[in-house]
């Protein structure tokens, strides 16, 4: 595919996590098109991005979006909820037989795109990722390259360290959304979480150490499942994240640097179980909504200069791409990684 900077529509384009797409996007040679509801919104922020094309477009008007993504070579959906955007611009991304990607964390969007799109998707020719991001997308890269060669394993463990969470408006508004709708996965199938999670150690890799641990409920549960033969896939998130979210004075992320990255940090460690042999992963980093962007601008790349695994057809991004090569190409400058084995201590 001739890749002379083709155009990647950004639905939702002046959102927080989007924000930081487009600047990754444009690293990589691709020139976003600024999508969204709010033309104000847009035009501020096209004078940042001067070269981008501006378009108004909403889920409620299918005719909108066909003509915001005519001529794009992708479309990368930023705007939550995705319970409410997911199924409009999905729908525009086939008519338009082009590439749907999203930043989204909802469990079951991702969940229904796999069991919905699948056909649809094969038919149109096209690949649709969801989640990718950093839940979803992160935990499923490092899940599918610890897994390695391994054909299947017992369990899966996948454990997020943050030191903080300043929820965007964005979150709050999506935690809203799918209160009642979060699944855990054991036994080969999903079923509702117990009403009162367990919490357990876990050893985290510095800085974090030991730190309890509950149940917590992710879309990586949904991607990993979908490619990797493992029937319990275990997520946990340690508390003072738990706690911040759930406060409703936790103030939004605040900007440090020049990137507008905050100061938050996160650990993501994964093991993988079989036959008494453990294998693990991890990856640290800054700020849970800037990391998003990397992952998903760099799938996007991938897509289009032919480094997919598959063509039509819904995919998590651990079974697309080689997991491996994906997470060293963020690294160091997004993410710090450890690919090899180590002593685990989880209880």
């Amino acid at each position: 595919m001739n890749l002379h900077h083709p155009t990647v529509a950004v639905f939702g384009a002046y959102g927080h996590t989007a924000v930081f797409v487009l600047a990754e996007l444009r690293r990589r040679g691709l020139t976003p098109v600024l999508v969204g509801r709010d033309h104000e919104r847009l035009r501020s922020l096209g004078e940042k991005h001067p070269d981008s094309p501006i378009l108004v477009a909403s889920v409620d008007e299918p005719a909108s979006l066909e003509r915001a993504l005519a001529g794009t070579a992708a479309v990368v959906n930023c705007a939550g909820p995705f319970a409410d955007t997911a199924p409009a611009l999905l729908d525009a991304a086939l008519r338009a037989r082009i590439p749907y990607l999203d930043v989204g964390a909802e469990q079951a969007v991702a969940l229904e795109t796999f069991q919905h799109r699948q056909n649809q998707a094969r038919d149109a020719g096209t690949a649709i990722i969801p989640s990718v991001a950093f839940y979803g997308g992160l935990g499923d890269l490092l899940a599918t390259a610890a897994m390695g060669d391994w054909p299947e394993a017992e369990a899966i463990d996948i454990a997020f360290g943050l030191d903080s969470w300043q929820p965007t408006q964005g979150t709050r508004k999506t935690g809203r959304r799918n209160t009642g709708r979060h699944v855990v996965y054991s036994g080969g199938c999903f079923h509702r979480p117990s009403e009162q999670p367990a919490t357990t150690d876990w050893d985290f890799p510095a800085p974090l150490g030991v730190q309890k641990v509950a149940e917590f409920s992710t879309a990586d549960q949904v991607t990993v499942s979908r490619h990797l033969r493992v029937p319990d896939i275990r997520a946990h998130m340690n508390l003072a994240p738990l706690r911040d979210v759930h406060d409703p004075d936790t103030p939004v992320p605040r900007a440090v640097d020049n990137s507008g990255r905050s100061a938050q940090t996160f650990v993501v460690d994964v093991i993988v179980h079989r036959d008494g042999q453990q294998r693990r992963a991890s990856a640290s980093g800054r700020d849970i909504y800037a990391v998003t962007a990397p992952l998903v601008a760099e799938a996007t790349m991938r897509i289009l200069d032919g480094r997919a695994r598959g063509a039509g057809g819904v995919y998590a991004v651990g079974e697309l791409f080689d997991a491996e090569d994906f997470l060293r190409s963020l690294s160091p400058e997004h993410l710090s990684l450890d690919l090899l084995s180590r002593p685990v201590n989880a209880s």
